[in-house]
């Protein structure tokens, strides 16, 4: 068994990242020397790809790439900056030490993640470290939060008072905790070497479980219910799917092998879900999870980062002979078979529910996790007055959405009524498609954007939402996500309908995924100009009112229709390769 990736094999297979980073001397680089420096805005390509590890990435703003000329001005840089949330949980106090962050900082704006986390966007250098160290002075940590490590572990965030929800919490930190790098160079760097955050406590300089080149790719982990899928389980590399007896975790079957990404016009990248590895209990959950990175560590392909995520190992390999291999060589014992366990259900937590300790939580639908005030819609502002005023803990979900928790019932009417001073949707007033939707942010900040997402995916759906009004479809429990690149942020391809940006305006159109998440989508249309969308959706609604089965999804209705009949209803050639 390989315990130093750096020293296997020959240099020129290796990937250009992978002598960035071992030339890093433990993420280093030369960070510390180009905050300094006053005369320029961004950093060299070594040290934007060790800024990844520190939380944050380099971008450029898309949009004054746009409007300059070409010849007047360089580029616009702005950096993102992405938090360490294990479980997407903080208290009240935390939250409003970010909100000011975000308008001191960044761009006015806090945008909820997949994963639970946080971005700030529009960040200049000079505003770099003190926001980071405004972060870590909140007893939160960027460490980790991108790069080639363990990143941010998500876990459901509802805090109702059950012990699987609780053991799913405390394992997600244990965890974030285990996996996070040891190296001292993120305090070196941003905190002039204090230890602030609770996962410094461990940081000594060495990495006994990364080595020093790290991971091949980025690794990312989920606790998942099958009562409640709320974390999309199947599309992490690693996945705890629970087994529940009379109300506790047992133990749970782990999943390897989850990952939406894939690249246009190269066929060997593609999304695939996670298959059941083994059954561990509780206690062996922090063991096993140190071992299938260690495997993963050892077996990644670090010569082409496109096909470098642990999906292709298990792609490649089988699962018998993952299963062979890593109890041998990495856990060191037999492994006991996975059980038969199966998602049954997803939820959204919204509206108010009662936590079961004789307190509620306000679950509110956040459009496509950006946190704003815009026109009568100031939810900053209302979430701001509302935490200020009581306290509540805060929670993110997988769904970009916010939860607030540990609320007073007599403090209900009175939050009720904020919401709506601030024009703060509740959910029951808005769309199952609107409450469905998800979008990553693409143009203008993200530099591998091909189309935009977020920005026009809310006319979209309020385009579709008149349509499902007409067929009274409108109470009909439909998720569309849309991503500007292939990269699938918003997991495109296991929802309903899955929107892939392609060229320009135009996007690559999926369907068939599955509402919980345990099934791909297939290609069914390539090049959809974007207001050729809804029309395109039209058509193949007016069947699925006519042909569905009882309580039949439109994604299982579109599997069971098969491309061949998808195509002859829209009068299109079956789609290409993409």
């Amino acid at each position: 068994m390989a315990t130093d990736p750096a020293a296997d094999g020959d240099e020129a297979k290796r990937s250009a990242v992978e002598g960035i980073k071992d030339r890093s001397r433990w993420l280093r680089g030369t960070l510390a020397d180009e905050l300094a420096r006053a005369d320029s805005d961004h950093f060299g390509e070594e040290d934007k790809q060790l800024l990844k590890f520190h939380g944050s990435y380099q971008q450029e703003d898309r949009d004054a790439r746009k409007a300059r000329k070409a010849g007047v001005a360089g580029k616009h840089y702005m950096f993102m900056v992405r938090l360490k949330l294990p479980g997407g949980k903080m208290s009240g106090k935390q939250w409003l030490a970010l909100d000011a962050i975000a308008g001191e900082h960044g761009n006015g704006t806090l945008r909820l993640t997949t994963r639970q986390s946080i971005q700030f966007h529009g960040i200049i250098k000079r505003y770099l470290r003190p926001a980071i160290q405004g972060m870590n002075a909140a007893l939160i940590s960027t460490l980790g939060a991108c790069g080639d490590v363990n990143r941010n572990v998500i876990a459901c965030p509802a805090p109702l008072n059950d012990e699987p929800r609780r053991t799913a919490q405390r394992l997600a930190d244990a965890i974030a905790k285990h996996l996070a790098p040891r190296s001292n160079a993120y305090h070196d760097v941003w905190l002039n070497g204090e230890k602030l955050s609770p996962d410094a406590e461990q940081a000594d300089g060495v990495e006994p479980i990364y080595g020093k080149v790290y991971l091949p790719r980025k690794f990312k982990t989920a606790f998942g219910l099958p009562h409640d899928n709320c974390v999309d389980v199947y599309a992490n590399d690693l996945g705890f799917l629970a087994a529940i007896e009379n109300g506790r975790t047992v133990g749970y079957n782990v999943l390897v092998g989850g990952g939406m990404g894939r690249t246009s016009g190269n066929r060997n990248t593609f999304p695939h879900l996670a298959q059941p590895l083994c059954f561990v209990e509780p206690d062996e959950v922090v063991a096993t999870a140190e071992a299938v990175v260690k495997f993963f560590r050892d077996q990644g392909n670090r010569a082409d980062r496109k096909r470098a995520r642990l999906k292709y190992v298990i792609n490649d390999w089988g699962i018998e002979k993952v299963r062979e291999v890593f109890a041998r060589d990495y856990l060191g014992k037999p492994v006991r078979l996975p059980r038969d366990l199966r998602v049954i259900g997803v939820d959204l937590h919204h509206g108010w529910q009662p936590q079961g300790n004789g307190k509620y939580f306000l679950g509110l639908s956040v459009e496509n996790g950006r946190i704003k005030d815009e026109g009568p819609v100031r939810f900053r502002s209302g979430l701001r007055k509302i935490v200020e005023q009581f306290g509540p803990i805060v929670r993110i979900t997988t769904q970009q959405d916010i939860l607030l928790g540990d609320i007073d019932p007599a403090n209900r009417p009175a939050i009720n009524s904020l919401l709506n001073e601030y024009g703060i949707p509740r959910p029951e007033n808005l769309s199952q498609v609107r409450k469905w939707q998800m979008a990553c942010p693409a143009i203008p900040t993200c530099g591998l954007a091909i189309t935009e997402s977020e920005r026009t995916l809310p006319g979209m759906i309020s385009e579709l939402e008149g349509a499902l009004a007409e067929l009274g479809l409108s109470e009909h429990q439909m998720s569309i996500r849309m991503t500007g690149c292939p990269n699938g942020c918003a997991r495109p391809y296991n929802s309903d309908v899955g929107l892939v940006g392609r060229s320009g305006t135009k996007y690559t159109l999926f369907v068939g995924g599955s509402h919980l998440g345990d099934r791909l989508s297939f290609v069914l249309q390539d090049l959809v100009e974007r207001d050729q969308i809804v029309p395109t959706l039209r058509k193949l609604l007016d069947r699925y009112k006519a042909d569905r089965r009882s309580d039949e999804g439109f994604g299982d209705w579109c599997t069971r229709q098969g491309v061949e009949s998808l195509c002859g209803v829209l009068g299109v050639p079956l789609p290409k390769p993409v």
